[in-house]
């Protein structure tokens, strides 16, 4: 992770959200979150600062205290990515929120904290899991729960970034046996770090973290919001 960056000529990204976006240990490998790739893709003065948590919802980040991080060091000019929605589905009451209303209410939340710091709240809709039906056909598997944020952005006057509908067209498009290559997909004895095998359709190997990352920095570039005019010259696009 790159440093801070200094508050007089950079900009700082936080992002609050769960196990997609996650930063992993060489222990989990190739296990990666989208947060974990996004600082290469922007100019050095651009740091981020990835605060999302494995297992965490909009409502148990808060109530567990991660939220404080963000609060402490977040200030002026800066960013708040919020990416929430995989774990709210849960039934726990722990986790558990409803998508028309507590929900909405967490994330309502976030936007407060950043604009109380004179920092920019942006919502993003839950990157979609890899799951196709005996058709071939990708099957969507967050419910109400991305409209809700595209409700509450368009209520918020917040910028949205649709990374489920990136996703959703990016698996479309590699179809149900290549959309393999941007998962936790191991045979036995293939990894050492998982040496019976796995088959994990919502956690992204290197790879498909990576190209999250690109996904997500490509919406940026369309939002038009100022963010976008420090992303490096590199590609963007899958």
């Amino acid at each position: 992770m790159k440093p801070m960056a200094d508050a007089n000529t950079g900009i700082n990204i936080f992002i609050a959200g769960d196990s997609t976006a996650a930063n992993y240990a060489e222990t989990r490998s190739p296990m990666a979150g989208w947060g974990q790739m996004l600082g290469s893709l922007f100019e050095p003065s651009v740091s981020v600062r990835n605060e999302a948590r494995n297992g965490r919802s909009s409502k148990s980040f808060i109530e567990e205290g991660h939220i404080r991080r963000i609060e402490e060091a977040i200030g002026e000019g800066d960013y708040l990515l919020v990416q929430f929605g995989h774990n709210d589905q849960k039934p726990d009451e722990e986790r558990h929120t409803e998508p028309d209303s507590t929900y909405k209410d967490y994330l309502r939340q976030y936007i407060g904290l950043a604009r109380s710091k004179g920092a920019h709240p942006v919502l993003l809709t839950s990157v979609e899991r890899r799951k196709f039906n005996g058709a071939g056909e990708l099957v969507a598997t967050h419910g109400r729960y991305p409209d809700a944020v595209r409700e509450l952005a368009a209520e918020q006057h917040v910028p949205l970034l649709d990374a489920l509908n990136g996703t959703q067209e990016a698996y479309r498009r590699m179809g149900p046996e290549a959309s393999k290559s941007w998962f936790v997909w191991l045979a036995p004895g293939e990894h050492p770090n998982y040496p019976e095998g796995v088959q994990d359709n919502t956690h992204f190997n290197r790879t498909g973290a990576l190209a999250a990352a690109k996904l997500i920095a490509a919406l940026i570039k369309q939002s038009g919001i100022p963010l976008a005019d420090k992303l490096a010259s590199v590609s963007v696009s899958e």
